[in-house]
């Protein structure tokens, strides 16, 4: 029996968090949202999940919807942000776990499972590289260099906040539809959720906080120096490949660094991969969850650089 969606708020890690579930099992997938989106990202998602019999937790991360939001750029450092992690698995019942997650939450969740933080069954990533290959396209690549533009704006004080502010925080909703491949997934009611969630200065703000956390905070350069072991937790890469801001070739070499992984590419496909092709994405996810091997997008096969 599957419950409807419901939300409640959830204490984790000293602060309170707005977490969407759905389902009932013993197992939990906990699906963390990216930039500057909210957990309403995985609406496709969550229905197939508990349907597998996961208990599925999607949170607002700290700063966005009903969460917690400190003030201080120090508050959104990256051992915070994985201790949040580590918290609402606490919370949930420390049951087995997989962790799946997009963009920002999916950069907090390479680096959860590159520290061994709490158990992991299984990982998914959703348009996000791991850290090692994203850095060596940060140096080498012109054309990652130019798509990564926005991460030094968003250093800048104020602007960056009265700039995507802007419309009651519509800017954003529409933002994150015109960048997408497939516009009619994002209904009226669901830009109004993202509209909400980026209405005023100070909310744009915690979202800005976690690029400068990373950047002029020196949180990419703590974890750095921590070095990069292996993730040994089963690994499923899911990329777009058709992202505004991050190119292919940043998810090229990562078998080096995730054993064992899978890395399927969606043509056609848009940053916002999970909301843009559900159905693609969920048949993967789907599979992967299950030991099945993992379908390729329509128009592909191993021969176009997919991995497992």
């Amino acid at each position: 029996m599957i419950d409807a969606s419901k939300t409640r708020l959830v204490k984790a890690n000293g602060l309170s968090f707005e977490v969407t579930m759905q389902g009932i099992g013993d197992k939990l997938a906990l699906c963390l949202h990216g930039f500057p989106e909210h957990a309403h990202s995985w609406r496709y998602q969550m229905p197939l999940l508990a349907s597998l019999g996961y208990e599925v937790w999607a949170p607002n991360l700290r700063g966005y919807g009903r969460s917690s939001r400190p003030d201080r750029v120090a508050n959104y450092a990256l051992e915070h942000l994985l201790s949040d992690v580590a918290g609402l698995i606490d919370a949930a019942g420390n049951r087995p776990t997989t962790l799946i997650a997009h963009d920002w939450g999916a950069l907090i969740a390479w680096y959860f499972a590159m520290r061994a933080i709490r158990p992991l069954e299984k990982l998914v990533i959703v348009n996000v590289p791991h850290p090692v290959p994203m850095a060596r396209e940060i140096r080498g690549n012109a054309k990652q260099r130019a798509k990564s533009w926005y991460v030094l704006f968003f250093q800048i004080p104020l602007l960056p906040e009265r700039f995507l502010a802007r419309d009651g925080g519509r800017f954003i909703a529409r933002m994150i539809r015109d960048t997408s491949a497939h516009p009619a997934r994002f209904s009226e009611s669901d830009l109004a959720i993202f509209a909400a969630n980026a209405a005023t200065p100070s909310a744009v703000a915690a979202m800005l906080n976690y690029y400068r956390a990373l950047v002029v905070g020196g949180g990419a350069k703590r974890q750095a120096r921590l070095g990069s072991p292996v993730i040994a937790t089963p690994t499923l890469l899911l990329w777009g490949e058709d992202d505004m801001a991050l190119d292919k070739a940043c998810t090229y070499g990562t078998e080096a660094f995730v054993r064992p992984l899978t890395v399927r590419y969606l043509p056609g496909v848009s940053h916002w991969a999970q909301q843009d092709d559900p159905d693609t994405v969920n048949a993967m996810l789907q599979a992967f969850l299950a030991d099945a091997p993992v379908p390729h997008a329509t128009g592909t096969d191993a021969l176009s650089g997919d991995i497992g």
